[in-house]
C-alpha cells in the first residue's frame, strides 16, 4: 500500500524508467545517479514484494506486474497533472504543456487561424506542434494527441471531432483542361494525367464521387504520386494533370480562377477533422482549451 510521500516519488521514477526503457536515461532525466535510481527500484520491490523490472547491461523492461503498475501509475499522474493544470489555468493562468501531432492540411486549415486568439487566451501554455502525414501512434511517441481524419482513427482512441465533415474535389489548371479536355463524369479520368495520392498509412488512394445517392471510387491513372497535399496542388496549378484534394484547400485558387473543378457536378463528402487520444489518459487541460478555442472558430460544429 502507498503510504508516504517517498512512495508516490518512487513509483514516478519507476514510471520514468518503464517509459525511458534505460535506467542511464532516466536517470539523466531525473539528474539522479544510476546507482541511487537502481537502489530505489530495489527497495520498491522489496516493499510491494513484488519483480518489476527486468535488467539486462543493455536495457531495462517491465515485467507484467512492472507493466500493469505502470499503467495504473500513468492513469494516476495523467489525472493528478490535468487536474494541477485546470487549477492553475483558471487561477494563475499557469497551465501546462500539450503535444499534438497534426496533417500538415490541418496546420493552415484548422490550426493557423485559431493560433492568434489561443495564445491571447492561453498565454501561458506552451503548445507543440509537429506536423506530418503519416499516421502516428501518438501515445507511444509521448504527444497528448493526434489530428487527423475521424475515418482513419483506430477504434480503440478516443475521437473527438472540430470541423463539419469536409468536402473533396478533383481540380486542375485551365491550361490542362483546354489541353486534354474536361471529364463529364468520374470514369473519364481513367483517361487524363492524375496527380495520385499515397495516403499516410502507404496505401494508394482511389479518388471518391458522389452526386446524390450516385456514388463511385475511381483508381486514377497518373505517372506522379504525392503523400503531399501541396505538392499535388502545385503541380496542378503548374498544368501537369488532375489534383484531388479538400475544397477549402484549392478555394483560394478557384476563386482567381487559377484553378477551376475537373469533374463539376461531382465532389465527394468524407470525415471530419477530429483530434484523438488514448481512452486511458486523461486529457490535459491545455488540450481541452484548444478544442475549445477551435470550435468557436468553426462555429458551425456541434
Amino acid at each position: 500500500m502507498v503510504s508516504n510521500r517517498n512512495e508516490l516519488s518512487d513509483l514516478a521514477v519507476f514510471l520514468q524508467i518503464v517509459r525511458s526503457r534505460s535506467f542511464r536515461k532516466a536517470a539523466d532525466q531525473l539528474e539522479i545517479s544510476v546507482s541511487a535510481l537502481s537502489h530505489r527500484m530495489k527497495a520498491l520491490e522489496g516493499r510491494l514484494g513484488v519483480r518489476l523490472l527486468n535488467r539486462t547491461s543493455r536495457s531495462v523492461s517491465p515485467t507484467a506486474a512492472g507493466s500493469a503498475l505502470a499503467e495504473k501509475v500513468a492513469a494516476g499522474l495523467d489525472l493528478i497533472t490535468s487536474g494541477l493544470e485546470e487549477l492553475q489555468g483558471r487561477f494563475s493562468g499557469i497551465a501546462g504543456s500539450v503535444r499534438i501531432n497534426v496533417l500538415r492540411d490541418a496546420v493552415d486549415l484548422l490550426l493557423t487561424p485559431v493560433l492568434p486568439l489561443f495564445r491571447e487566451r492561453y498565454p501561458n501554455i506552451e503548445l507543440e506542434i509537429a506536423s506530418e502525414d503519416s499516421f502516428v501512434d501518438v501515445t507511444a511517441e509521448g504527444f497528448d494527441a493526434g489530428l487527423r481524419y475521424a475515418g482513419t482513427i483506430p477504434e480503440d482512441m478516443i475521437a473527438v471531432p472540430v470541423t463539419e465533415p469536409l468536402n473533396w474535389v478533383a481540380v486542375a489548371s485551365p491550361a490542362y483542361l483546354a489541353r486534354s479536355g474536361r471529364p463529364s463524369k468520374p470514369e473519364d479520368l481513367l483517361s487524363h494525367n492524375c496527380i495520385r495520392i499515397r495516403t499516410g498509412r502507404g496505401q494508394i488512394y482511389h479518388w471518391e464521387f458522389e452526386r446524390g445517392e450516385d456514388k463511385r471510387q475511381i483508381d486514377v491513372p497518373g505517372a506522379l504520386i504525392s503523400g503531399s497535399t501541396d505538392v499535388s496542388v502545385s503541380a496542378a496549378l503548374s498544368g501537369i494533370g488532375i489534383a484531388y484534394c479538400l475544397e477549402k484547400v484549392a478555394e483560394p485558387h478557384l476563386r482567381t480562377g487559377r484553378l477551376e473543378r475537373a469533374v463539376p457536378d461531382w465532389s465527394s463528402l468524407g470525415p471530419p477533422l477530429a483530434f484523438y487520444y488514448s481512452s486511458r489518459r486523461q486529457v490535459p487541460y491545455g488540450l481541452q482549451a484548444l478544442i475549445q478555442t477551435i470550435r468557436e472558430v468553426q462555429p458551425r460544429h456541434r
